[in-house]
C-alpha cells in the first residue's frame, strides 16, 4: 500500500514558512507531487527534505519565480523523465515522472486561461497535446498515476457556484468536455470514486472570505490508468492543511514501490 499526495503549494518557500515540513512529517506520504513550487531547487535547502527520508526531482521553467514542478519520493524511483518533450510546454516546468517497476506517478501543473484569451487559446492545445502524450505514454507505461493542478472543474458539483461561472476559465464547456473525454478514454477521477458529495473543492480564491465560506473549485485531481482503479484504497481531500490557495489531496493503491 502506497500514500500519495498532490499539493499546489504556490511557491514553496512561501509554504515552508507556514511549517510546511511539520505537515509533511505528519502526513508521512510516500510520494508527494507538487505544483507551483516557483522556485529552483538551487534556491532551497534541499538537505531538509532529505532529512525527513525524500529523495527530491525538481522541473522548473526557465522563468525564476514561476510555474515548476517536482517529486518527492521515498523510494528512489528507477527512472526520472523531465518534461513531455514539447518545449513549449517544458520550458514553463509543466510536467515530471517518476517510475517505479511497472508503475509511474507523473506531477503536472496545467496551465491557467485567467489571463487573457491568448492563454486561454494555450491552455487548450494544452489539453489537446496532453491527451495525446499521455495516450503514447500508456503504450509503454501502462500502470499511471496523473496527480496534480489541472485548472478545471469537471462538474457543477465540483464548483461553488457553477452559473454564475459558466463561462469563466477553468468550467467553461469545452474544459469539462476535455476531463469528460479523458476520463471515458480509461482515466478514473479518484476521488469521485469514494466521494460523491458536493461541496469538496481544493482551491479557494483569496479574496472575501471565499475559503472561511467554502466557496471553493475542485481543480486538483489524482487520476490513475483504468488499469489502476481495482487497486485504490481512499481518496481524500486534505482540506484542513493551510499553506496555500489549494490544498492537499491524498490517494492510496495497492502498489509496491
Amino acid at each position: 500500500m502506497a500514500k500519495f499526495i498532490s499539493y499546489n503549494v504556490n511557491g514553496i518557500r512561501a509554504a515552508l514558512k507556514k511549517d510546511w515540513m511539520g505537515w509533511l512529517k505528519l502526513e508521512n506520504p510516500d510520494v508527494i507531487c507538487i505544483q507551483e513550487t516557483k522556485a529552483h531547487k538551487d534556491q532551497l535547502d534541499i538537505e531538509e527534505f532529505e532529512k525527513a527520508g525524500y529523495n527530491t526531482y525538481w522541473f522548473s521553467a526557465e522563468k525564476k519565480g514561476y510555474s515548476s514542478v517536482a517529486i518527492f519520493s521515498k523510494t528512489k524511483p528507477d527512472h526520472i523523465e523531465y518534461g513531455c518533450g514539447i518545449e513549449k510546454y517544458d520550458k514553463e516546468g509543466r510536467i515530471i515522472r517518476a517510475d517505479f517497476g511497472d508503475f509511474s506517478v507523473l506531477s503536472c501543473y496545467f496551465p491557467s486561461g485567467t489571463s487573457g484569451d491568448e492563454r486561454q487559446a494555450f491552455k487548450m492545445q494544452f489539453l489537446a497535446d496532453f491527451h495525446v502524450y499521455i495516450e503514447e505514454l500508456r503504450k509503454t507505461r501502462p500502470n499511471l498515476l496523473i496527480s496534480g493542478d489541472i485548472n478545471i472543474c469537471h462538474t457543477e458539483i465540483d464548483i461553488h457556484n457553477p452559473k454564475t461561472n459558466k463561462d469563466t476559465s477553468g468550467f467553461k464547456p469545452e474544459e469539462r468536455a476535455w476531463v469528460a473525454q479523458f476520463i471515458e478514454s480509461g482515466y478514473v477521477d479518484t476521488f469521485r470514486e469514494f466521494n460523491q458529495d458536493p461541496h469538496h473543492y481544493s482551491w479557494w480564491s483569496y479574496r472575501a472570505g471565499a475559503r472561511g465560506n467554502n466557496k471553493g473549485w475542485r481543480i486538483d485531481y489524482h487520476f490513475v490508468t483504468e488499469s489502476l482503479r481495482d487497486k485504490l484504497t481512499n481518496a481524500s481531500i486534505l482540506a484542513d492543511a493551510i499553506h496555500s490557495d489549494h490544498c492537499p489531496i491524498s490517494v492510496e493503491i495497492d502498489v509496491t514501490l
